[in-house]
């Protein structure tokens, strides 16, 4: 059965869709069977991966309204091992579109269930924000991957994520842990990079990834190219980073 990680933080800019993307490909390139979903309306999870996400005829939005099934929707093979349940802007209409509707947190849940199997990974990028869309991949998911960046305001907003986990656990998702936080935009030049890490492992008693990702320029590139960076800089700093963090997400298992 697969193994279902949001990967959230209602912070912008810390990596989140980065991290997305290259997770998945890193697992798809290491032979796992990955399934991406891009449930964040600015859908940069599909267009990097290449997927041009105004020409489709069906995307996320219309699998939870209900225009369409889980097999419309799936571009399978964007690249080996790897397929995508894409979104585009429409999807910002579906937060008004379920309000009243029955059951809305666990619409994504119940589709996703019919494909688990699969599956090794489904790995989602939820919006960066605490809306009925994240909420929707916390009731699907299994874990939480919390990427933090490394910078003076990392742990801002970090409580709020950790209380909204405990809520849905508390009433939607009682099974839902945290996988673990992950440092993206790592430079080892400044000290503050060095302090925040010091100081998210003091104050949080979550399980931290060893894979720390650098700041890298190419990493930076890949998505304006559509492209994943272990295949577009396959030798780069960050598909290195990418690569032993799948490594330890396998491993977990």
């Amino acid at each position: 059965m697969g193994r279902i990680i949001a990967v959230a933080n209602q912070k912008g800019g810390v990596g989140k869709t980065t991290t997305t993307i290259n997770l998945s490909a890193c697992l798809a390139e290491k032979g796992k069977n990955v399934l991406t979903i891009d449930i964040d309306p600015q859908g940069n999870t599909s267009s990097g991966l290449g997927v041009k996400k105004n020409e489709l005829s069906f995307t996320v939005y219309d699998l939870i309204i209900g225009n369409c099934s889980i097999e419309e929707c799936l571009v399978k093979n964007v690249y080996e091992n790897l397929s995508l349940l894409p979104s585009n802007v429409n999807l910002a209409g579906a937060e008004i579109e379920l309000i009243g509707v029955e059951e809305r947190e666990f619409i994504l849940k119940k589709e996703i269930e019919k494909v688990r199997n699969q599956y090794d990974f489904i790995i989602i990028d939820c919006p960066p924000s605490l809306n009925t869309l994240t909420v929707n991949a916390m009731t699907t998911a299994d874990t939480v991957l919390v990427p933090i960046q490394c910078e003076y305001y990392a742990l801002e907003g970090l409580s709020q994520l950790i209380h909204t986990i405990n809520l849905v656990r508390q009433r939607l998702n009682p099974l839902l842990e945290i996988e673990g936080v992950v440092f993206t935009m790592y430079d080892a030049r400044t000290n503050l990079s060095l302090q925040v890490v010091e100081n998210v492992k003091q104050n949080l008693e979550q399980k931290i990834y060893k894979t720390i990702i650098p700041r890298n320029v190419r990493l930076a590139e890949a998505p304006s190219h559509g492209l994943p960076i272990n295949i577009y800089d396959p030798k780069s700093a960050g598909a290195e980073g990418y690569r032993d963090l799948a490594d330890e997400v396998i491993e977990k298992k």
